[in-house]
C-alpha cells in the first residue's frame, strides 16, 4: 500500500504545526465569529439541518405507529398469548386493521425502507464531495416527502405496492447522513466537531420524539381517514422544510452569502486549507479505523433499527398498550436519548478542548458506555416479568445511554479523514443499513410463535451480543488522529501513486 506523503516537507511541516495548534486550541469566543445578522452561520446551519433530521426520521417511522392500525396483526398474537394477560394494563380503544399480513410480512414492510437505503449511501458520499451536501440532501428529503404522501394510495395495490414506495423512500433518504457528513467535513471547526454534529443528528431522534405520539393521535382520530392522515402531515412537512434548506444554507463557507470573513476565517483556519482531492481508495479501504467505525457502526445500528422499527409492536404485544398509548410512550426513550446525545457532545468537545483526554480515548470512552450500557440493560428486561413499569423503564435507559455511541463512532470519521467524511459515512452506513431491513424481519420471524415474549427476549439477548462485539472491536482498532492519506492533494497522490506502481513493478 503507498504511503501518501505531501509533496514537499515544508509543506508537511506546516500541516504539523497546523494540527498541533488545533489540538492545544481552546474553545474560541464564539461571539465575534458571526454573519451579517449576528447569528454564526454554522450555527444557522446546524438548526436547519436538525430541523431536517427532524424530517428525516419523522417520514422514516411513521410507519412504525401506522402499521399497528393498518393490520389485524397485534390481535391475532394476543389471541395466542396468555403469561401477560391484557388484563394486565388498562384496556384502550380496539383497533380492526384492514390488512391481514402476517408478522413476517410487516418485518419486511418495516424493513422496505432499508433495500433502498442501502444503495444510496456510497454514491450519495461521493457525490457530496464533488457536488456539494445542499442540493443533495434537499433533494433526498423533497424526494421522500412526496413518497410518504402517496403511500396511502399504494396500499390499494397491497403488500408489494407498499413494500415498493418504501424502498424508493429509502433511496432518496439514504444519501441524506453522507450529504450532512460531506458539509459538516467543510463547516465544522475541529473543537467543534462533536457538538455541532450530535446536535444535527440529534434531530432524528427529536423526529422520533414528535412522529410516534402525533402518528398515533392521527391513527386514533378521523381525520383525513385515520392512519392515512400520518403520511399526509408528515410528506407536507418535509415539503416545507426542503424550501426553507434551499433558501438559507450552503455547501461551503465561500458558498454562503451572509457569513462574516471573520467566521469564515476561523473555520478555514480549523479546518485547514482547500485542496483539490482524489478520493484514496484503496488506503480507505484497508485502514483498521476505518473498520473499526463501519462495525460500531453497524452493531449499533442493529439495536437501533430494532427498537426504531418494532418497539410500537413489542409495547401492543407484550405491555399491552393501546394504539394512543403506545406511541406516546413509544416516544419516550427517544426524548431520552435526543437530551443524551447533545450532552454526549457537549461533554466531548469539553474534554478534547481542555486536554483532559485524547480525542482517540474520548471516542473511545464515550462509544463504550453507549453500547456496553444498553447490552446489559436489554438482557436485564427478562428478569421484569410482565411488569409494564420494569420493562418500559429498561427499554427507556437501554436507548437512552445508546446515545454516547454518537460522541464515539459517529463523529470519527470526521476526526479521521475531515475531506473524505462524506464518503466515510457512505461506506460505513452502507454497511450499517443492513441492520435496518435485516433486524425488523428477524424480529417478525422470532416473534411469529405462540410465546411472543420469549421471541422478544432472544431478540433482546441477540441485540445486546451484538453490542457487545460492536463495543470490543471499536475499542481496540479505533483512532482519533487524522489519518495520512486524508490530506493529500490530487497532484500529490497522482505522484506518488505512479512512483508506488514503479517501485511494485520493479
Amino acid at each position: 500500500m503507498a504511503n501518501y506523503l505531501p509533496v514537499t516537507q515544508d509543506d508537511q511541516q506546516k500541516d504539523d504545526q497546523r494540527s498541533n495548534s488545533r489540538e492545544e486550541m481552546t474553545p474560541p469566543d464564539h461571539s465575534k465569529y458571526t454573519c451579517k445578522n449576528g447569528i454564526p452561520a454554522r450555527f444557522v446551519l446546524a438548526v436547519i439541518a436538525f430541523f431536517g433530521f427532524v424530517n428525516v426520521y419523522a417520514l422514516r417511522v411513521n410507519l412504525s405507529v401506522a402499521i399497528v392500525s393498518m393490520t389485524n396483526l397485534t390481535e391475532n398474537q394476543q389471541s395466542n398469548y396468555s403469561e401477560c394477560p391484557v388484563g394486565n394494563t388498562t384496556s384502550g380503544k380496539a383497533h380492526t386493521g384492514t390488512f391481514n399480513w402476517s408478522s413476517t410480512e410487516v418485518g419486511l414492510i418495516l424493513g422496505a425502507f432499508f433495500y433502498g437505503y442501502i444503495c444510496t449511501q456510497l454514491i450519495g458520499g461521493w457525490l457530496a464531495v464533488r457536488l456539494g451536501g445542499k442540493r443533495l440532501l434537499g433533494y433526498g428529503v423533497l424526494w421522500t416527502s412526496v413518497l410518504t404522501l402517496l403511500s396511502p394510495l399504494s396500499t390499494k395495490g397491497g403488500f408489494l405496492a407498499l413494500f415498493a414506495v418504501r424502498l424508493l423512500e429509502g433511496l432518496g433518504e439514504g444519501v441524506t447522513f453522507p450529504a450532512m457528513h460531506a458539509i459538516w467535513g467543510k463547516w465544522a471547526p475541529q473543537m467543534e466537531r462533536s457538538k455541532l454534529v450530535t446536535f444535527t443528528y440529534s434531530g432524528a431522534h427529536m423526529g422520533t420524539v414528535l412522529s410516534l405520539p402525533i402518528s398515533g393521535a392521527l391513527a386514533d382520530s378521523n381525520f383525513l381517514g385515520g392512519w392515512p392522515s400520518i403520511f399526509y402531515v408528515f410528506g407536507c412537512l418535509g415539503i416545507i422544510w426542503f424550501v426553507f434548506w434551499m433558501l438559507l444554507t450552503a455547501s461551503t463557507p465561500d458558498q454562503h452569502p451572509r457569513i462574516s470573513e471573520e467566521e469564515k476565517k476561523y473555520i478555514k483556519e480549523s479546518i485547514g486549507q482547500n485542496k483539490t482531492f482524489v478520493t484514496p481508495w484503496r488506503s480507505i479501504f484497508t485502514s483498521l479505523p476505518v473498520w473499526a467505525i463501519c462495525v460500531a457502526h453497524c452493531c449499533y445500528n442493529w439495536s437501533f433499527y430494532m427498537m426504531l422499527t418494532s418497539l410500537p409492536l413489542y409495547m401492543k404485544t407484550i405491555l399491552h398498550f393501546d394504539i394512543s398509548q403506545n406511541s406516546q410512550l413509544s416516544a419516550i426513550p427517544y426524548l431520552f436519548l435526543w437530551l443524551l446525545m447533545i450532552m454526549s457532545g457537549i461533554l466531548a468537545d469539553f474534554l478534547r478542548s481542555r486536554g483532559y483526554l485524547s480525542t482517540t480515548i474520548t471516542r473511545k470512552i464515550m462509544n463504550t458506555a453507549g453500547m456496553l450500557i444498553p447490552a446489559i440493560l436489554m438482557v436485564t428486561i427478562k428478569y421484569v416479568g410482565c411488569s409494564q413499569d420494569g420493562a418500559l423503564t429498561m427499554v427507556i435507559l437501554a436507548v437512552s445511554f445508546s446515545a454516547f455511541s454518537q460522541a464515539g463512532y459517529n463523529v470519527n470519521h470526521l476526526d479521521i479523514a475531515p475531506n473524505f467524511a462524506g464518503i466515510l459515512m457512505g461506506i460505513s452506513n452502507t454497511i450499517a443499513t443492513i441492520p435496518g431491513f435485516l433486524a425488523p424481519y428477524v424480529v417478525g420471524v422470532l416473534t411469529a410463535t405462540e410465546d411472543v415474549r420469549e421471541g422478544w427476549q432472544l431478540v433482546f439477548y441477540i441485540s445486546a451480543g451484538i453490542n457487545l462485539f460492536g463495543a470490543a472491536v471499536f475499542a481496540i482498532f479505533a483512532s482519533g488522529e487524522e489519518q495520512e492519506w486524508a490530506n493529500v492533494d490530487a497532484t500529490a497522490n497522482e505522484k506518488l501513486l505512479t512512483s508506488s506502481d514503479t517501485e511494485i513493478e520493479n
